[in-house]
């Protein structure tokens, strides 16, 4: 083997004992922060920004988007044990799936480039990338699941929308006006957050 090959190689972090007890403490961290949910005045009371992707997010930064992908893995699955479901694990999936929609894109992004400039560049990708496939899992997966477990008409979750945001009339705007502005939101203040904490805590998570 050449050592170019040996340096990629080993270049490569390993999931060792130490990342997996980082790995922990970041999903704890996330579980504990999803509990704590700030309702929002343009959406019904079951969208509920949380700051659980802080910790997901700088894993990704920290040790890369696999690790992220895992803390956030882990992080839906205490939550699942704590509280249970009413959708049949739809949601939970959903909730995995928007987590690494943001988080994941943001770090294959910065860990080419370890800048301020390029974890700025991931996080705004990242929340585009949750936002856009936020409004299409809302419109044809979450919200039908929601209507029928809880045995209601589609309408009847539009009509919730309208108590609050006289503009939401209809599934489209709903989406439109809720569910979009909903993960943009959430996209950008979790981004802002890790932006100015990150460069404080890295050294604590990075791979050695």
């Amino acid at each position: 083997m050449s050592t170019e090959t040996k340096t990629i190689v080993t270049s490569e972090p390993k999931l060792g004992v130490r990342a997996i007890v980082k790995i922990g403490m970041l999903a704890a961290a996330a579980m504990v922060l999803m509990l704590f949910e700030i309702p929002l005045p343009f959406a019904p009371s079951f969208y509920e920004i949380d700051f659980s992707e802080v910790p997901v997010m700088v894993g990704c930064f920290a040790m890369g988007p696999f690790a992220g992908a895992v803390i956030e893995l882990i992080k839906i699955l205490l939550n699942f044990v704590i509280t249970g479901t009413q959708t049949a694990g739809v949601g939970e999936l959903a909730n995995f799936v928007m987590g690494c929609a943001l988080c994941v894109p943001a770090g294959l992004i910065y860990r080419r480039n370890r800048t301020r400039k390029s974890a700025l560049i991931g996080m705004i990708t990242g929340t585009v990338v949750m936002t856009v496939l936020g409004c299409v899992i809302n419109a044809f997966v979450l919200l039908p699941t929601y209507a029928a477990a809880f045995g209601m008409p589609i309408d009847a979750l539009v009509e919730m929308g309208t108590a609050v945001n006289p503009a939401i009339t209809s599934l489209t705007t709903f989406v439109m006006f809720a569910v979009a502005p909903f993960n943009l939101l959430k996209g950008i203040l979790v981004s802002v957050v890790v932006f100015l904490i990150y460069k404080k805590i890295s050294p604590i998570f990075r791979m050695r």
